[in-house]
């Protein structure tokens, strides 16, 4: 009874929210695994296991509603300063769904190109070896884009952004006159629409961006989950679409009001 009436609920926001247009680019701080598992009596890596297979879950939502691009935070500068353990177990998981992704019918069927931003030279090689292999089979693909945040700081992209602007100044590619906004952008880690985010979704309870995209979400609406990240159910996506679509109208109102 409590599963059908969250599909009744959750077709009722799909015809809610489908008349107002869909965010061109989610971004998702996937937090609460290990509370997750905490909660459950497990070890820390079942809440990652738990996590990776609601991360493909959600991302087959967000094909089905035509979200051309998704990034999503798997792992921080930050996380590098958890045990040797937990980090090897997520180094397993990630390189063992990026080799999925490679086989994977619906990245090809959906011709979604799949990218890893970070600071890649900071990941043990098998993870390395799978990012190539999953980059290079799905480079030809234009209709939507999957950027993994891998070894990423908001801060450092930043960083490393202005460093290749630079250097391409020193090497006169570019005129310092000609630096602007859209400029500095061409340097962050992705390509396309990574540069500006529609909609951040953080599950987890935690009310903070934690270095994640903070040039991409300068803009972007923000919406807390109190789910931990395995418990994010396609209802909450559709409310965080929802949320994103009533900032919106605000917005437009506000601009009509003042001429």
């Amino acid at each position: 009874m409590i599963g059908l009436i969250r599909l009744i609920y959750e077709r009722m926001l799909i015809k809610e929210v489908e008349p107002y247009g869909i965010p061109k680019h989610v971004a998702i701080i996937m937090d609460g695994n290990r509370r997750f598992a905490r909660k459950r009596g497990l070890p820390p890596q079942a809440g990652h296991i738990f996590g990776s297979r609601k991360a493909e879950e959600v991302l087959n939502w967000c094909w089905e509603l035509g979200i051309k691009n998704v990034t999503v935070y798997a792992f921080s500068t930050e996380n590098f300063k958890r045990s040797e353990e937990e980090k090897e177990n997520i180094f397993r998981i990630v390189a063992k769904r990026l080799r999925g992704l490679v086989k994977d019918k619906k990245i090809h069927r959906n011709k979604v190109r799949v990218r890893v931003v970070g600071k890649l030279e900071l990941l043990p090689g098998h993870v390395r070896q799978a990012i190539r292999e999953v980059e290079e089979a799905t480079k030809s693909y234009r209709n939507f884009n999957l950027n993994l945040a891998l070894a990423y700081g908001g801060r450092q992209e930043l960083v490393d952004a202005v460093k290749g602007l630079l250097m391409d100044i020193s090497r006169g590619k570019i005129g310092s006159r000609d630096i602007d906004e859209y400029t500095l952008e061409k340097y962050l880690y992705g390509e396309g629409d990574y540069a500006s985010v529609d909609l951040l979704i953080r599950t987890g309870g935690e009310q903070r961006l934690s270095n994640f995209l903070p040039w991409q979400t300068a803009n972007s609406v923000a919406y807390f989950c109190d789910a931990y990240w395995p418990e994010f159910r396609k209802i909450d996506l559709l409310r965080a679409i929802r949320a994103w679509q009533q900032k919106k109208m605000m917005v437009k109102k506000k601009v009509k009001a003042n001429g």
